[in-house]
């Protein structure tokens, strides 16, 4: 058969078919592209798994968080006296009395006292409470309440009171650990009014006496009126005694660099007695 073309023109090289492409072939079938697609799901929820897990969203994977202990508890390092007051200041309140003198007048008077057990009772030096009509504490955290005296030994000056209103935290102290001579040592109290403050010196010396209280730890930590039955506190945390005098040569009641607590074992072990309240 002969193909018509225009003017005359010569007959033209015929066209080679272009060789077909196999993965067009290949690539295009239907059950590929099925294993493709299902491929590609696979991929994508492997993905979205690994994401989910990085950001802890797996049930079991999360850790509870801890909630704040109500009770603190001494540290097996050293605290620096910022840390020992952090830690301490909840367990601290402020003890505020009135009565009357001799001649009726009425007295105020202000002391410190450390919350000594999970139910709140507060142990103090027993002349800060002695004669008074009434009690009333200030915590830490603003909650203010009266108080009642549970139990006095004035052989070691010692007291513990019962308070008719806890703060909604309640963070007993630490009590315990021994004292050696040259240890680090924390006072905090309300000395002179200034409530909640904080020294620290060193443990000076053990067993002496002031007045007729034996056995009485020594410090140069600066206590003044008002820190009387305060905590003294090593730098574990652990109260090791209660603030009970000061060294008071010249009858002006302020602090020269001695101060004596009750070694936090005899305070604890404390009943009835008779005896004299050291000065501060």
């Amino acid at each position: 058969m002969t193909v018509l073309r225009p003017d005359g023109s010569e007959t033209p090289e015929p066209v080679p078919e272009e060789p077909k492409r196999r993965f067009n072939t290949t690539w295009n079938t239907p059950e590929l592209r099925r294993r493709v697609f299902i491929g590609a799901v696979v991929i994508w929820a492997v993905a979205i798994t690994a994401v989910v897990a990085v950001r802890g969203g797996g049930d079991e994977q999360t850790p509870a968080v801890a909630a704040p202990a109500p009770s603190p508890s001494a540290s097996d390092a050293p605290l620096t006296v910022a840390e020992v007051y952090q830690t301490l200041t909840p367990s601290v309140v402020l003890i505020q009395t009135t009565g009357h003198d001799s001649q009726d007048r009425l007295e105020a008077g202000t002391g410190t006292g450390v919350i000594a057990n999970a139910d709140g009772t507060i142990l103090t030096a027993n002349h800060v409470i002695d004669g008074a009509e009434s009690i009333r504490l200030v915590y830490a955290d603003g909650t203010r309440s009266t108080a009642e005296v549970a139990s006095a030994d004035p052989a070691q000056d010692i007291a513990t009171l019962t308070p008719a209103q806890l703060p909604e935290t309640l963070v007993p102290a630490v009590l315990g650990g021994g004292a050696a001579v040259g240890d680090d040592v924390v006072a905090i109290g309300n000395p002179l009014g200034l409530t909640f403050s904080t020294t620290s010196g060193v443990v000076s010396g053990l067993e002496r006496d002031s007045g007729d209280i034996e056995g009485l730890i020594q410090f140069d930590a600066a206590v003044n009126p008002g820190n009387s039955g305060g905590p003294l506190i090593n730098d574990r945390g652990q109260v090791i005694g209660i603030v009970i005098a000061l060294a008071n040569p010249s009858g002006a009641g302020t602090f020269i660099g001695i101060g004596f607590a009750v070694p936090i074992g005899a305070a604890l072990g404390g009943g009835e007695g008779e005896g004299q309240s050291p000065p501060l």
